[in-house]
């Protein structure tokens, strides 16, 4: 069903959420553990891949080959100081690879393999995808997974090739504020009409990694992003590391041990502390934690209160409420405009931030939303209206970009270069933007976030030759009209390069442009809007001279002179240098995945085949002593329970890494033994129902012959022949029935019975024919009754 594939994935640093949009609403998919929460963890042992929840439940024991938090690792550099810093919290081994990025080393099939965060990231999908396929019972291909709106240029590519190696053709990366924005209005039915004043509503999503912060304004069936304020490296985790600290201070302390030097018991604590810091957010009384055989085979007991916890973690409190603060002076808005404030995300329950967001709202905290899964459902709509296969209420979407976006441009010298603000912060998107340049020569164009507007050191967004461009006949410049686009994904790029060329006297018009404005609207989705920059040959690109939808020329002459121009429109070539991986990486990536995923598949198929032998052997031995003890002589019983103990052995010796086939062909030939031993208790427990139902249909068909032999007399035109085949049919059956009843009697339940369950139930169907044949036989036809004349007429004869 076209419909059941619309689905939106929010995917986080923790966990992930599934949603899909069905006819009844949107729905959260659970996973093969029967949870909604899906662990971003993928896990690597000698045979295959362990993803999500099994990850997760082994992480303790598998440490330096279990992945996680590498949402973060994505399309970031290893020698950016926010990675390193992650790096240290981290219990698997990194190493910088060939390109600059992070490497994540495990070993895989018995070998050491390095993998990049894309790859990591594109298993976790995969997962998300079979376990979508099978709650579904369809292919997926179509999704939308969320984003958050703090990331730049290079992790939304670094996502996006991540779900092209998945095999998932993303319609979307939905910011994941904007998710929840859409969550929340798209079944609001009282939201005031386009003529009137929004409903301006803040949503505040404090995850286990990030804190993000956006403002929204609501109109009935649209809403507009007004501004989003994020740190992203502030969220749950943050919390939990600084009581961990706080607690392993204290266990040094009072029990000579410190577990900020072993990875495994550190990694114990932060799980009881998660567990801790929740129970705080609904108890503000002393609360225990204990942990058996921590370290050193030793117990330990300590205890915090959520005061503790809040001073603790001061310095956290004031980031969050520098977050707040920053969103609230970006969108420009009263605090008495604000409507409401909706908090998301797990963290968002502890009782300090929901203070905070009073304090500087002057507003309560409002929880209309799902707090763990808005964001997915927001994409799963998202999807929806993007699909064709489903139809969705309208419901306009007007997106930003978070950071400010510059370019700058070559010359052959000094006056030709420049640079200039081509999207500033919270700039509407998808967007794009023309920008006429006049140049003579091919040239370079950067494009880049100004400094200190991101919060990571690598600032580029990518680099583009313009190619092929000439002086005109007379040495003069030429017009160059470049499209930079923020497309769907909030991907920044320069979609399109052309040279407008100016011909007089051409006597057929070439691609005229007679509204340059109408003709790129046309080429945009709805959605997007075009805006063109005009920049004079002579200009600055500093000056704020370049005026939205500005003409270059504008005087009467120019005018008429214009009239008499024919304009054509030619294709630059353009050469991009952009930070990640090109298609052909991506390709061998995706084909890498399909290798491992077949291989998964291989031993998933060769565990179940073992699984399915010793299960055989465990439940035959079992039964051979109690229900099928019967069915067997003891010595063909003993053999077997000797067989069945060999092959046991067997499984946990040499038999424990066959392949699949080797199982199989063990498993038939134990079953062309035991099947026969539970085939006869089946055939001895369904006899005595199969010969009472053929008793009861050989009575039946008697009655009916004998019904039919009291009425015989008076049927006309019958076979007496068929009536008499009829009955001796009817009394064979009774006869096979009794000679048959008194052998299966005398069979002893070690013997393969004589008869079968299906041959007494195929001579049933016999006599249900013969019962059939008689109820179909005609019936007596009513003698026509003879005319009399009427009265009158007797009358007048016997007077004569």
């Amino acid at each position: 069903m076209a419909a059941m594939s619309v689905i939106g994935i929010d995917f986080g640093n923790e966990s992930c959420y599934v949603a899909v949009a069905r006819a009844g609403g949107i729905e959260t998919i659970a996973n093969d553990y029967s949870l909604r929460a899906t662990p971003s963890c993928v896990a690597f042992s000698e045979k295959t891949r362990i993803l999500g929840v099994a990850a997760k439940n082994q992480l303790v024991t598998n440490m330096k080959n279990t992945v996680y938090g590498f949402k973060r690792l994505l399309g970031r550099q290893y020698k950016d100081p926010f990675i390193q810093k992650d790096l240290q919290s981290l219990t698997y081994q990194t190493v910088e690879t060939p390109s600059g990025g992070v490497g994540i080393k495990v070993n895989y099939l018995n070998e050491p393999h390095v993998f990049h965060p894309e790859q990591i990231t594109a298993m976790l999908l995969t997962k998300l995808k079979a376990i979508s396929e099978e709650a579904l019972n369809t292919k997926i291909n179509d999704c939308v997974i969320s984003v958050p709106s703090y990331f730049t240029n290079t992790e939304r590519k670094a996502l996006l090739n991540a779900a092209s190696i998945a095999g998932l053709n993303v319609l979307r990366l939905f910011n994941e504020t904007t998710a929840t924005a859409l969550a929340y209005g798209i079944y609001k039915q009282d939201l005031p009409p386009p003529e009137e004043k929004p409903r301006n509503v803040v949503f505040v999503d404090c995850g286990y990694s990030s804190l993000q912060v956006s403002a929204c304004a609501f109109h009935k069936g649209k809403l507009k992003m007004l501004a989003c304020a994020a740190d992203p490296d502030l969220g749950g985790h943050s919390f939990d590391v600084i009581l961990a600290e706080h607690l392993s201070k204290d266990l040094k302390a009072r029990y000579n041990i410190n577990p900020m030097t072993n990875a495994r018991a550190y990694t114990r604590l932060l799980t009881e502390v998660d567990k801790l810091k929740k129970q705080m957010s609904a108890n503000s009384t002393k609360l225990p934690l204990n942990i058996e055989c921590f370290m050193e085979d030793k117990d330990v007991h300590c205890d915090m209160k959520r005061a503790d916890m809040e001073e603790l973690c001061a310095g956290l409190f004031q980031r969050v409420e520098k977050t707040l603060r920053q969103c609230l002076e970006d969108s420009k808005l009263k605090l008495e405009d604000i409507h409401a404030v909706e908090i998301v995300g797990g963290s968002s329950r502890v009782p300090a931030i929901k203070q905070l967001i009073e304090v500087v709202f002057n507003k309560p905290a409002s929880t209309t939303l799902n707090q763990d899964e808005a964001v997915a459902r927001g994409c799963a709509l998202q999807c929806a209206m993007l699909s064709p296969a489903v139809r969705v209420r309208d419901f306009a979407v007007t997106d930003i970009q978070m950071y400010p976006v510059h370019i700058n441009w070559d010359g052959h010298d000094a006056q030709d270069q420049g640079e200039m603000e081509v999207f500033s912060k919270n700039h509407a998107a998808p967007f794009s933007k023309v920008l006429t340049l006049y140049k003579k020569e091919s040239f370079n164009l950067k494009a880049f976030y100004p400094p200190n507007s991101v919060p990571y050191p690598d600032p580029r967004i990518g680099e583009y030759c313009i190619k092929n461009i000439k002086p005109t006949a007379q040495g003069g410049t030429q017009k160059v009209k470049l499209k930079i686009r923020i497309n769907i994904h909030g991907i920044v790029s320069v979609s399109s390069a052309s040279l407008i060329e100016q011909i007089k006297g051409s006597a057929e018009p070439m691609d005229v442009e007679v509204n340059e404005e109408e003709h790129k609207e046309k080429e945009q989705p709805a959605q997007e809007t075009t805006q063109e920059q005009q920049q004079p040959p002579e200009a600055n690109a500093n000056s704020q001279d370049a005026q939205p939808n500005g003409p270059a020329e504008d005087d009467d002459a120019e005018k008429k002179e214009k009239k008499r121009k024919t304009v054509k429109s030619v294709d630059l070539p353009i050469e991009e240098f952009l930070p990640g991986f090109s298609s052909s990486e991506v390709s061998s990536f995706f084909e890498a995945e399909g290798q491992m995923m077949a291989a998964d598949r291989q031993e998933k198929d060769r565990v179940d085949a073992r699984n399915s032998l010793e299960e055989y052997v465990y439940e035959l031995r079992g039964k051979l002593s109690e229900e099928l003890s019967a069915y067997v002589v003891e010595k063909d019983r003993s053999s077997l329970v000797e067989q069945l103990d060999q092959m046991e052995n067997w499984l946990y010796e040499e038999g424990e890494e066959c392949v699949k086939q080797v199982y199989m062909d063990k498993l038939g030939s134990l079953r062309s033994i035991g099947d026969a031993i539970y085939q006869r208790k089946m055939e001895y427990e369904a006899r005595p129902k199969a010969l009472e139902e053929l008793s009861v249909a050989i009575q039946l068909a008697f009655k009916n012959l004998e019904q039919y032999k009291a009425r015989e007399d008076k049927l006309k035109n019958l076979d007496p022949a068929t009536v008499e085949k009829s009955e001796q049919n009817i009394r064979n059956l009774h006869h096979w029935c009794e000679e048959k009843r008194a052998i299966l009697s005398a069979t002893p339940l070690h013997q393969n019975p004589p008869v079968s369950v299906a041959e007494i139930l195929a001579e049933k169907e016999k006599a249900v024919s013969e019962i059939k044949l008689l109820s179909t036989m005609p019936k007596v036809a009513p003698e026509p009754a003879k005319q009399q004349p009427p009265p009158e007429t007797i009358a007048r004869v016997d007077a004569r």
